[in-house]
């Protein structure tokens, strides 16, 4: 079988001005295709240019970079308009069984869907409307674009909130949520837990990560003052969070140490007793999927899509204000923790998320 991934978006950029990075080895979509050829199929992603990495890398599927039109309109960052793939499709796209586009509110689902009738599976994320313009041009497309131009494709949401928010609009959306997967070759399993927690994000406002280590010291201050917190990401934030451990006498109990490549987050992941997020404004985040996948619990807001699984499974604490004894809670309990996540663990696999596209496909 023949899959195609249009997937512009490789990794998230607060800024329309793409970081260009290293290698796109440890994105999700690069996993995914990874996971459909693994079981037979010949795949091809497409990305956006902005997002090709600046050192040449070989990849053992097709990777087809796109340029993206009036970038100052259609921000790359949030919604590429990639410029070649009307013609991409209209010349390879009848050679492909399945063609899985991400996102509803997507000139390029858009473009898919209007080329290649019946064949396309929309990856929708998003649980309510885009922010760009007051919503305003979200709520036309959802209402007019999304329910006449793209009413033949397939809508697979990838939880049960963007299920019910797509819903509203489009009719031909499967009642198979297809969550975000990790590669669990990478994300092995370690039982050598430190006394550490972990946080795995950029260093921008919107995560909040000033709150995470207010009330890490508090943990210190109150129970035990020997833990360790590390701060893996970078961002705008660093400077003045690398200030704040200072003035709260965390020198030698937080650690910043940049972005860092899986390989090296590994050890990390899998040594702590939890991933801590406290992020304002986010969808699913990867970082949790792949915390859980190694068995380390989430305490997190109630923020995250992920945090609907996370509370129904016990795999780590959800509430919209945790705090110090939310983090002693996760230490006494980790053993229970643990198993919960290391038992949710195999569904978690992109291996599952691509077997789950083909088992739709075939129906």
């Amino acid at each position: 079988m023949k899959v195609l991934l249009i997937n512009p978006i490789m990794y998230t950029s607060e800024t329309s001005s793409v970081p260009r990075t290293v290698s796109i080895k440890d994105c999700m979509a690069y996993d995914l295709c990874l996971a459909f050829k693994e079981l037979g199929c010949e795949v091809t992603l497409v990305a956006a240019e902005p997002f090709k990495p600046y050192a040449e890398e070989e990849y053992p599927f097709e990777v087809v970079w796109m340029d993206c039109l009036c970038p100052r309109i259609f921000k790359p960052n949030c919604l590429p308009f990639l410029s070649g793939l009307r013609k991409f499709l209209r010349s390879e796209g009848d050679t492909f069984d399945l063609v899985i586009s991400s996102e509803v509110f997507s000139i390029n689902s858009l473009i898919a869907c209007r080329s290649l009738d019946g064949k396309v599976a929309i990856w929708h994320e998003l649980s309510k409307h885009n922010a760009i313009f007051k919503k305003i041009p979200s709520i036309i497309w959802y209402n007019l674009v999304a329910r006449f131009a793209m009413r033949d494709a397939t809508v697979v949401a990838r939880s049960k909130e963007a299920q019910s928010f797509i819903a509203r609009y489009c009719k031909n959306v499967s009642g198979k949520i297809i969550e975000h997967g990790v590669n669990l070759d990478v994300f092995t399993t370690s039982d050598a837990v430190r006394n550490q927690f972990i946080v795995c994000s950029q260093l921008i406002p919107r995560k909040q990560i000033d709150g995470i280590i207010k009330c890490f010291a508090e943990y210190t201050k109150h129970y035990d003052a020997n833990t360790f917190l590390y701060i893996v990401g970078d961002g705008e934030e660093r400077e003045a969070l690398q200030m704040l451990s200072h003035e709260l006498k965390l020198d030698e109990n937080v650690v910043f140490t940049g972005k860092l490549p899986h390989s090296e987050l590994l050890g990390i992941l899998n040594a702590s007793w939890a991933l801590l997020v406290n992020t304002s404004k986010d969808n699913n985040m990867v970082s949790i999927v792949e915390s859980i996948a190694v068995g380390t619990p989430v305490v997190t807001t109630d923020v995250p899509l992920n945090a609907s699984y996370i509370k129904r499974e016990s795999l780590g604490i959800v509430k919209a204000r945790w705090g110090e004894d939310d983090l002693r809670e996760i230490v006494v309990n980790h053993e229970t923790f643990r198993a919960n996540c290391l038992r949710y663990r195999n569904g978690l696999s992109t291996s599952c998320k691509a077997q789950e596209f083909l088992n739709l496909c075939d129906r």
